[in-house]
């Protein structure tokens, strides 16, 4: 769903990259409440891998594919703000060094593909958690509907932009019904994704993921006749059958084993919102990207005639400019909230 420039007009364009800005700017303040000692690293490695996945196109429908959005993995596993983040550093590492997704159109990118997906799918995820019972199981269950549901509100919301700011005369009805049709069903890979990547870190380590936080019931006690919560009990060091530093090496290990080689035999068709912009004649006025000249442009390596070799080391290149940024980005956040914490507020 990488919009190109020329899609929107300037105008809309400029307002929704206002409102990214703003969102971002809320996101950083809200993380430093979300990051912590075991969240700080997984976030990066977080961005890292949903770059890497978004490499890999699934067919969906005669001549379509579909790919991961991230925004509701990155919610459930790292937190809401810390998931816009997330979403917003690969949707920067793609328009900058891969060209794909305008620069001028980051802001509707990061407004439909980072902002969009992961409150929608967090406010059902944690509707959905509230009334489900409290059990690994649900966790998984819920991440898989709210990621569900998360990729056509973003389908929803590129065709009210499109409305407010279209550059070509396509009736809006014909846009809705193209772009939430085929949205629907890359919602199911959007949803498989995500439950499968959310249930296998609830397997190891349930505690790093910031969705299952507050998992186990509380005990109650009856105090004059009516029920109340019981203390909360020490904090007692969990016995994880794996550790933080093997979950981090496992995620990155994947993610470049995903980037580097099983992208190369990714479905070539084009994605949703390829396919219906080419069907209804929305791309009648695409622009030239900006960096269609980068080394690393459409995925591949310049001056590497290989397509196996050039595409593998493009997504390695990727996954690693994403994790490093992603981290260095997520451990200066996080020890900003260190700095915060004054004595005064400790006590």
């Amino acid at each position: 769903m990488h919009v190109p420039d020329g899609f929107i007009n300037a105008p809309v364009s400029a307002v929704t990259g206002v409102v990214a800005a703003g969102a971002i700017a809320v996101s950083l303040r809200g993380a430093r409440r979300e990051l912590d000692e075991k969240t700080a690293p997984l976030a990066g490695l977080v961005a890292a891998f949903i770059f890497a996945v978004q490499m890999l196109n699934f067919p969906v429908a005669a001549g379509t594919s579909g790919h991961l959005l991230g925004g509701a993995l990155a919610a459930i596993l790292v937190g809401p703000f810390t998931g816009v983040l997330c979403v917003s550093v690969v949707l920067l590492m793609q328009g900058i060094l891969f060209a794909d997704g305008g620069l001028t159109a980051l802001g509707v990118n990061m407004t439909d593909m980072a902002i969009v997906t992961t409150v929608v799918s967090y406010a059902v995820f944690r509707g959905l958690a509230k009334v489900l019972p409290r059990k690994k199981r649900s966790i998984t269950v819920a991440a898989f509907i709210s990621a569900l549901l998360s990729v056509p509100a973003a389908a929803v919301a590129f065709t009210l932009i499109y409305a407010l700011g279209g550059t070509t005369d396509v009736p809006i009805t014909k846009v809705a019904t193209a772009m939430i049709g085929v949205h629907v069903l890359i919602g199911i890979g959007e949803a498989t994704i995500t439950a499968l990547t959310v249930g296998a870190v609830i397997a190891v380590r349930p505690d790093l993921v910031y969705g299952a936080r507050g998992l186990q019931q509380r005990l109650k006690l009856r105090v004059g006749g009516e029920l109340v919560d019981a203390p909360a009990p020490a904090a007692v060091p969990v016995a994880a059958r794996t550790s933080r530093r093997k979950v981090w090496a496992v995620g990155l290990v994947t993610s470049l084993v995903l980037a580097g080689f099983v992208s190369f035999y990714a479905s070539a068709s084009p994605d949703g919102l390829e396919k219906v912009a080419k069907d209804q004649g929305i791309d009648q006025n695409t622009k030239k990207h900006h960096t269609e000249d980068s080394p690393l442009a459409g995925y591949g390596v310049k001056d590497i005639s290989d397509a196996r070799i050039s595409g593998g080391l493009a997504g390695v290149i990727g996954v690693g400019v994403t994790v490093v940024a992603g981290t260095g980005m997520f451990w200066a956040v996080r020890r900003r909230r260190t700095a915060d914490v004054s004595p005064s507020q400790v006590a």
